[in-house]
This record gives C-alpha cells, sequence and structure tokens, in this order.
C-alpha cells in the first residue's frame, strides 16, 4: 500500500501558512497543512490580537490618568475578569473558523508538527507522506532560557491567560513583549520590573526616543535594571527570586511571576530538518529571493520563520505567504521585493517606525538629513494633557522621504501614512502638499519632514 501524497505540505496554520495552503487549494492542487497547536496562527490566538484588547484597557486608564488634573474627575479601575472574557470573545472562534475554511477548500488538516524523513517524504501523525513541495510557516516560540530555575519562568501565552493579576512581576527582557505587558499590568497596579541585558530597552528604536518612553515607564512605577545577566532563579515561599550579575557584582530582586520576554526564536526543532537538507540560521529557514530554501529546492518558507532579512510581523508574513502561494500554484519562480515595513510598540505612548533608520542609511551609504525634535506643546498632545510626542525623519537628498520614527500617543496609525509614502515614493515637498483633517496627529507629519 502506498503513502498519501500531496503536492503541497504546509507547515503552520498562521497567516502565512493559511494564504500558501488556500491559494493552492483553489488551483485544484492536494494540499495538507499541519500544526501542533490551535489553528490560526500566533497572532490570533497567543500574540497581536489578544494583547491588543488587553492593550486597550491599559489606554484608557493612561488617557483618563492625564486629564485627571484638567476635567475627568475619576479614573477607571480594570476588572481583569471580565476583560479576559472580552478578549476571549476574540480568540475562542479563530481555531474553528480557520478549520471550517480549510475544510471547505479540501484541505487535510494534522494536529501535530511534521518531521522529515528524507527529502520528499515526512512522517506526521506516525502516518508516511510523499510531498512534492513542503512550505515552512511555522512561526516562532519564546526563547529558551539554559540556567539553573529556568523552569519557573512563565511565557506571554500565560501572560494573556492570566485569571488575575498578581503583586509583582519581573520580564527579562526589554524588547516589545516585555514593555507592552509591563504597560499593561504596571497601569493596573502590579509592582513591574524589567532585566535587560544590555543599557537600554527597544535597541532597534533611536535611544533618544527609547529614552523619553523609559520616562515615561518609570513614572507609572516600572523599575528599569540594564546591563544585568541573569544567571539563576530560585521558588521561595510566595515569590521568585532572580539573580543577575551587573557590574561583576551578583545581585537579586523578586516577585510573584517572573515572565521570560527575551526575545522569540525560530519554531524548527521538532521538524528534523537535517534530514530534510533544509539549511538554517539563528533566524530562521535559509531562503533565496523567491522565499525558497538554498539548499532544498521543493522547500520554501514564509513569515516569521524564514530568515528573509525582514522583520518578524503578520502583515508581512500574510504577503510572503501570497507570493509563495502564487510561485506554487503557477509554477514561476519571482523575486519577493519588501515593501515599507512599519512595526510599532503599543506602548503609551506609542512607539512606531518605518523605512531606513539612521544607523542603516550610513551604512549603506545614503546621503541623508535629519529631522528630529520634541514637542510637547503641540496642540494634538497638549489637549491630551500628554508630554511626550516626538519624532525624527531621515530626509534623502533628492527630498524623498527615507524613514521614521514617533513617539506618540497615535503612532501606530501615523506611521503608516509614512509607510505609505515611503512605498510610493512621495517627495517631502510632496507630502506637505496633501491636505489632511485638522487638528489631527495626520496633520501633524507634514511639520515632520
Amino acid at each position: 500500500m502506498g503513502f498519501k501524497h500531496y503536492d503541497v505540505f504546509v507547515i503552520g496554520s498562521g497567516s502565512a501558512g493559511r494564504q500558501v495552503a488556500t491559494r493552492c487549494a483553489k488551483e485544484g492542487m492536494k494540499v495538507a497543512i499541519a500544526d501542533n497547536r490551535e489553528y490560526g496562527g500566533t497572532c490570533a490566538n497567543r500574540g497581536c490580537d489578544p494583547k491588543k484588547v488587553l492593550l486597550n484597557a491599559s489606554e484608557i486608564i493612561a488617557r483618563t490618568s492625564n486629564m485627571a488634573a484638567v476635567g475627568v474627575t475619576e479614573i477607571p479601575k480594570i476588572d481583569w475578569q471580565a476583560l479576559q472574557k472580552f478578549k476571549e470573545k476574540f480568540v475562542s472562534a479563530m481555531p474553528i473558523k480557520t478549520e471550517e475554511s480549510l475544510d471547505k477548500l479540501g484541505i487535510t488538516m494534522y494536529h501535530q508538527s511534521p518531521q522529515f524523513i528524507e527529502e520528499g517524504l515526512l512522517s506526521v501523525e506516525g502516518k508516511k507522506v510523499t510531498v512534492d513541495k513542503v512550505v515552512i510557516a511555522s512561526g516562532l516560540i519564546p526563547r529558551p532560557l539554559h540556567f539553573e530555575g529556568a523552569e519557573l519562568f512563565k511565557t506571554s501565552d500565560d501572560f494573556l491567560e492570566l485569571p488575575a493579576l498578581p503583586e509583582s512581576i519581573i520580564f527579562v527582557g526589554g524588547g516589545y513583549i516585555a514593555m507592552e505587558f509591563a504597560h499593561i499590568a504596571a497601569r493596573c497596579g502590579v509592582d513591574v520590573t524589567i532585566i535587560e541585558r544590555g543599557e537600554r530597552v527597544l535597541k532597534m528604536f533611536d535611544a533618544s526616543i527609547t529614552g523619553l518612553l523609559e520616562e515615561e515607564s518609570k513614572k507609572i512605577g516600572i523599575n528599569f535594571i540594564f546591563n544585568a545577566d541573569v544567571i539563576r532563579a530560585e521558588m521561595l515561599q510566595k515569590n521568585t527570586r532572580v539573580f543577575y550579575t551587573r557590574d561583576g557584582k551578583e545581585q537579586s530582586v523578586k516577585a510573584e511571576m517572573v515572565f521570560n520576554t527575551s526575545g522569540r526564536v525560530p519554531s524548527v526543532d521538532m521538524l528534523a530538518l537535517d534530514k530534510g537538507n533544509v539549511a538554517t540560521t539563528p533566524r530562521g529557514i535559509k531562503v533565496n529571493e523567491y522565499l525558497q530554501s538554498t539548499t532544498n529546492p521543493n522547500v520554501y518558507a514564509c513569515g516569521d520563520v524564514a530568515d528573509s532579512g525582514s522583520l518578524p510581523l503578520t502583515p508581512l508574513s500574510s504577503k510572503e505567504g501570497r507570493h509563495v502561494g502564487v510561485q506554487l500554484a503557477t509554477g514561476t519562480h519571482t523575486k519577493y521585493n519588501f515593501p515599507a515595513i512599519p512595526t510599532a510598540v503599543y506602548t503609551t505612548p506609542q512607539l512606531a517606525m518605518v523605512g531606513l533608520t539612521e544607523d542603516e542609511a550610513k551604512e549603506q551609504g545614503i546621503s541623508y538629513k535629519v529631522l528630529s525634535e520634541h514637542v510637547p506643546d503641540w496642540f494634538s498632545v497638549k489637549r491630551l494633557n500628554s508630554k511626550n510626542y516626538c519624532y525624527k525623519t531621515l530626509k534623502g537628498e533628492n527630498d524623498e522621504i527615507l524613514g521614521a520614527e514617533i513617539l506618540a500617543p497615535e503612532a501606530s496609525e501615523m506611521i503608516n501614512l509614512f509607510a505609505m509614502a515611503i512605498q510610493q515614493k512621495l517627495t517631502c515637498t510632496q507630502f506637505r502638499e496633501t491636505i489632511f483633517a485638522y487638528p489631527t496627529f495626520a496633520s501633524d507629519m507634514q511639520s515632520m519632514v
């Protein structure tokens, strides 16, 4: 009896994997998809979407707190359990809807990660299947920690499912997840500490802008410990004590809960990629300009797990998945050209960026001019009785917009306009000549170029 055969086998049911599977199935190809967790991927089930629901409540507290001295007489409190139930409305239906949509297209679903036995042969759910093409879209997982007591650390998944908030939290790592969750927790009254091995948080952003965010974070009670390497942890009666070295000295801090927010790594260890002749780097599957494995031409990778040289973001994952799907469905090879990719940190205020940073412009030998200013007196932020509003934009020698970073209450929305301007190659002059509604944060942006 022969093995079951598929034209395309997709690993991962997030936005990238679904795009590939859907396109290929609609073209009449025999498609299978596998996931070792609930269908729908990280963003919808345990990432961007549920996080944003919780963040919305903390943003309301931030806005009303700023207005407390100028007319808002009562600052709201968060009912965490009610908020979690509200969040669950967005999350609980996703796996079922995803499976139903895939089933309607005749896509075979597996609920286990496959393993390569050899090129073109996989093992999944105790069965062997042959495949023409494999698409790896398995995403990222929390970075494993390798020191004594690491098993005491919780992850972002755990935070999103907390039935109640603890009195104190330590986040180990100062990236996106740590900063966003820290702002949620601190505004709910939790004593928050962030331990970061570097000298500041969010190192991909400009230091002058992250410095302002750090100051705002301290005002709401977040404690930062920089240049610290965590070496071990131990369980006390109620709390977890975290030991770290700083300036050559061992120190410690304790909290009721400790979270590993040290970063995320490619979710590939379970796939036995070496048997499939699929090369990897620390950033994921090594791919060429077609998002095709450099060592096995019958394997593609897209989304966060692909070392494509770009950011691990959901909108980009969808586009990469769509691109791979088109290539497989049409049998063609097309170079993937990355669009301008905005990214945002959903603290309050928000931090966002798109395009080139100053360091990247220097590395690429691109001539530029920096426009940068702290503008707490601009009307858009002054009416909110907030102080933290700044920007840094890069302007090219031909008047083009090269990049932008913004710290503002609505930075995540503002950066989209800069992304569109960069993608469409608008000059600063053209951007300034566009009419935006006033008074809005968008209208402010004309003064940033």
